[in-house]
């Protein structure tokens, strides 16, 4: 797949700086960013890491998104004179005016970025990404860095399991622009649910930044617009081969009304004609993608019956029609319905173009209905899912932290009475150790000092969340999840395109096994420390002083 072209990349790097100005940050940054420049502290080299404490949605594991957008807010990070202007009417009026010269004067070409890859598999606990630069600066991403990971790696995952519970059969369009967050919120959702596994956007800003495939029709207000056949106009249509004479398709639907109703021995009566009348003016606008919604009244009754008349006309005239949506009702049981009659029409009617009729279903899909959705006898072949997936019904916040682990070179740790709000000090490197199957089983977070892990050594490392006893593991891979993305102001590794992530995303799920995959009671994935790691953890958490010189020393 080739990377995002530099007028994509140009688009998105402005799409970026104008969603996620340096101000797009929580005040304290600010003030503590002052304070350090203040105590002289704001060129002391530190690090962050950012981690989420849980799974999401019960799950088993999570998908990380967000990547590259860090990486084009990072490169353009820099305080215009109007940002300056409007902090020193929000800072205290005590603020030392030369703070304001310094801010002016801040990018980000002293920050460094390790990261695992976008599109990767991560767990809890896990760093996902390592932030180290000057005090002040590194301090002033943090907000803005965890809003563009937050809600990205969230909708990815849910898509993710939207995708598991769809099985790989369906086609699924994401369709949730009009319930999302605002448009920054349906943008971020159309672009990562399609790189979590949905193959459409209804969403048109979506394909044009992303190059996402876009899909669409008409709502029930265009069928419930018409009421009569007169209101149509034109009234004619060319066949599909370019012969010059255009035909009455009004008449010509009509037709094949009568011989539709005659085959399902339907009572002609209870036809819509407002409906019968806005599918032959879509067919007439679109007649080479004809898709209407058909249960606008009732579908067996009218609108299945219009949808086959207006149909079989157009592949009269030598179009193809592409199908029909259903929104509403039993849906495994009106697409059974449904495929039954296109058969009827191919058969009787000698059409062989019905047999491909798609079946498209939407009707506030949730992960639960999708997943018993595919227990049952259906015909649907693309579902569209919108508010569960954009809004996260079932979890709206994936809980993404931003962690002080080292400064001045000496690991920092925040010791807190709730275990699960305790970090782990030190910069480290992370690596995930497979068995032979290429299954990965133990994500081992290791002291950046430390020799790497071997592939068929046996190692001792203790999991976290555990009572601190040791385990000892074997691998038959190891791979090291971190590299290095921005240096000095500048990207270091290729952007890739949503198609690419997408095929990321796909490759990495690959790798978990069916257990952690579980989308109900999955088994818990191991996070673990090496030993050196956690004689730091102990250390820090007795209130010993010790420092960088403990790390080698042990």
């Amino acid at each position: 797949m080739a990377a995002p072209s530099t007028d994509a990349c140009g688009l998105m790097e402005r799409s970026v700086r104008e969603r996620v100005p340096p101000l797009l940050t929580d005040l304290y940054q600010f003030t503590m960013a002052y304070a350090y420049w203040r105590a002289g502290r704001h060129q002391e080299p530190a690090v962050f890491e950012m981690f989420f404490r849980d799974n999401p949605f019960g799950g088993g594991f999570s998908l990380f998104a967000g990547l590259n957008d860090c990486l084009l807010f990072l490169r353009s990070f820099r305080l215009t004179d109007q940002d300056v202007q409007f902090l020193r009417s929000v800072l205290p009026p005590n603020t030392d005016p030369a703070f304001f010269d310094f801010l002016r004067g801040l990018d980000c070409s002293a920050v460094t970025i390790r990261s695992l890859p976008e599109g990767s598999v991560v767990f809890a606990r896990v760093p996902l990404m390592e932030v180290e630069g000057p005090l002040a600066v590194v301090q002033l991403l943090e907000t803005s860095l965890l809003c563009l990971v937050n809600y990205a790696s969230l909708v990815c995952s849910n898509a993710a399991r939207f995708r598991l519970a769809a099985g790989h059969q369906r086609r699924l369009l994401e369709m949730g622009l009009r319930r999302a967050q605002g448009p920054d919120g349906g943008l971020t959702a159309s672009r990562y649910t399609h790189i979590g596994g949905f193959d459409l956007t209804s969403n048109v800003q979506a394909g044009f930044l992303f190059g996402i495939p876009v899909a669409g029709t008409i709502a029930h207000s265009y069928v419930t617009s018409f009421n009569s056949l007169e209101e149509v106009w034109p009234q004619t249509l060319v066949t599909a081969n370019g012969d010059p004479n255009p035909v009455d398709i009004i008449s010509l639907t009509k037709g094949w009304l009568r011989r539709v109703c005659e085959l399902m021995g339907a009572e002609p009566g209870k036809i819509r004609e407002g409906e019968l009348a806005a599918f032959v003016s879509y067919a007439i606008a679109y007649p080479q993608n004809f898709l209407p919604v058909i249960d606008s009244y009732s579908v067996g009754c009218s609108g299945l019956l219009n949808f086959c008349a207006v149909a079989l006309a157009l592949c009269e005239l030598g179009y193809k029609p592409v199908g029909v949506r259903l929104d509403s009702g039993d849906l495994c049981r009106q697409s059974i319905e449904v495929r039954r009659v296109f058969r009827l029409c191919s058969e009787q009617f000698s059409v062989s173009t019905f047999n491909s009729l798609i079946i498209v279903g939407t009707n506030n899909i949730s992960e639960e209905s999708m997943a018993e959705l595919n227990k049952k006898e259906n015909e649907i072949n693309v579902i569209g899912v919108g508010t569960h997936l954009v809004t996260c019904t079932k979890q709206p916040s994936l809980g993404c932290v931003y962690k002080l682990v080292e400064v001045r070179g000496r690991p920092r740790m925040k010791i807190s009475e709730d275990p699960q709000k305790s970090t782990v000090a030190g910069r480290k490197t992370v690596y995930r150790l497979l068995d032979a199957d290429g299954h990965c089983f133990l994500d081992l977070l290791c002291l950046m000092v430390e020799p790497p892990p071997k592939a068929g050594c046996t190692l001792t490392c203790y999991p976290l969340g555990g009572d601190n006893s040791s385990v000892s593991v074997t691998p038959a891979q190891v791979t090291c999840l971190r590299k290095e993305v921005f240096l000095e102001g500048q990207v270091t590794e290729p952007l890739c395109s949503a198609a690419e992530t997408r095929a990321k995303v796909q490759s990495s799920l690959q790798t978990l096994h069916p257990r952690h995959k579980r989308l109900q009671e999955p088994d818990s994935y191991t996070v673990a420390l090496s030993e050196k790691l956690r004689n730091l953890v102990t250390e820090l958490q007795k209130g010993s002083n010790s420092d960088s010189n403990f790390l080698l020393a042990n």
